[in-house]
């Protein structure tokens, strides 16, 4: 078969113009997509009577047993035919001869592959929420395994407050749960036909968009034909929110391998989520979260791959948009592998439950505790704060911990400590005193814990 665009030229073109310009080597992922595009196309030109319906059965049939053979791996894709499109309407033209020339009547590679990379996205977009949902799961249920479990809360990777391993896995719930939401926006703004569009200005065809659009499930028709040929808005929000869901596992991760360390040794990753070393026999190292941590920055790069790729362009189609596929493409895979992955290990992952209670009775987490204790009896918060401080620095001149110290000498410091101040140091009642909503109270974290389930 010869170009699409042959008619006009005499030369052929360069051996290395062949190898720049195709991209079926990449796109033939979105066939499934094209030959469903096709079939509703086909199908309106049909029933409008811009083709015959002999025509438009013979291609629908046609498309149909393509889309059989590209499933079962049996379909040739030919790279000088440059892309899915024209591979499809090549093997469709074969197969029943006139007629699949007349499918591309009214439209145009332009709208044609904004068509499938929307219809594509709209489909992976749903997959990402799936995968966030089953993360989300696994950490609802580690939370609820560890809502009496005490923690050391940390500020700049140093010891805070006391709070719940339960209210701690909700926090990245909280995270996922805006991911889901961002993605289910998306689909919104994804879900807009721009077939119809033509190349840029429309088609003099009596087309029924409307009608194309109830068959493919999208909302609405686009509203201008030069921006809806030229429109990747959604292709850069979706590499933009998948690099959000990315940072968000690429934190997770790095607790999971802080916690993994024997400075810290808060927890062990279960061996199917961790690897050993070429000559070091006793490593243990968490490869998988490093890994996800590590395919973070390949997601970044995406996003800066096709906000680069758009930023210059004038109206309408370029060529330069064809590459708009690789960047989406590896964004959605590789977000989609990691939230697996990640949903399969935080079930391997075993807490030593003794090992951070002890972390949180380190470290003066009890100060803060103290220094409200007087805020309370009236003493303004900033001379409050100040004793707490000068308490605490006694203690470390002296390797003592707040508990050790009595009431006696608590009072040398201020006279409104009474005996009811040691109630305060211990951790388990300091995380009780935080029974407000989003509080790390036991109380408020199995309610967040039910809620967070119930909105799955």
């Amino acid at each position: 078969m010869s170009k699409l665009w042959g008619g006009r030229f005499e030369a052929p073109a360069d051996e290395l113009v062949e190898a720049l310009g195709e991209s079926v080597s990449f796109d033939a992922r979105l066939a499934p997509w094209d030959i469903q595009g096709s079939v509703a196309h086909a199908r309106m030109l049909g029933q409008q009577g811009i083709i015959s319906q002999a025509d438009a059965d013979a291609i629908i049939a046609g498309l149909e047993t393509l889309a059989s053979e590209i499933a079962q791996g049996q379909f040739h894709w030919d790279p000088a035919l440059e892309d899915v499109h024209t591979n499809i309407e090549a093997a469709l033209t074969e197969r029943i001869g006139d007629a699949g020339k007349r499918l591309h009547t009214g439209r145009s590679r332009n709208d044609q592959i904004a068509l499938d990379t929307r219809m594509w996205a709209r489909d992976q977009a749903a997959a990402v929420r799936e995968g966030l949902t089953a993360l989300m799961r696994a950490l609802i249920d580690f939370g609820e395994a560890h809502v009496e479990t005490l923690l050391p809360g940390c500020t700049h990777l140093q010891h805070a407050q006391p709070v719940l391993l339960g209210h701690h896995a909700l926090a990245y719930v909280e995270m996922l749960r805006r991911d889901r939401e961002r993605f289910a926006e998306l689909h919104n703004r994804i879900n807009v036909l721009p077939l119809g569009s033509a190349a840029l200005a429309g088609t003099p065809y009596p087309i029924d968009r409307e009608c194309v659009a109830r068959e493919l499930g999208f909302d609405s028709v686009s509203r201008n034909s030069m921006d809806a040929v030229s429109d990747r808005d959604f292709a850069v929000e979706f590499c933009a929110d998948a690099a959000i869901v990315m940072m968000h596992l690429s934190r997770l991760c790095e607790e999971l391998i802080l916690w993994s360390t024997p400075e810290y040794g808060f927890i062990t990753i279960g061996d199917a989520f961790t690897t050993g070393s070429s000559i070091m026999p006793q490593k243990k190292n968490p490869d998988v979260a490093e890994l996800v941590r590590g395919k973070t920055a390949r997601v970044y790069g995406d996003v800066t791959a096709i906000l680069t790729l758009m930023k210059g362009l004038p109206l309408t189609y370029n060529r330069d948009m064809q590459e708009d596929k690789l960047p989406l493409f590896d964004a959605s895979d590789t977000v989609q592998l990691c939230l697996a992955a990640m949903a399969r290990m935080i079930p391997a992952v075993e807490v030593h439950a003794g090992r951070m209670e002890a972390a949180a009775r380190e470290g003066f987490l009890e100060a803060t505790d103290l220094a409200d204790y007087l805020v309370e009896k009236g003493v303004p918060f900033r001379e409050a704060h100040h004793t707490i401080g000068r308490i605490v620095a006694h203690c470390v001149k002296h390797g003592l911990r707040l508990g050790d110290l009595p009431e006696e000498e608590l009072r040398a410091y201020s006279g409104e400590f009474g005996a009811d101040a040691l109630d305060l140091l211990d951790p388990r009642a300091i995380v009780e005193r935080r029974g407000h909503v989003g509080g790390t109270a036991a109380l408020r974290v199995r309610e967040a814990l039910q809620e967070a389930r119930a909105a799955l």
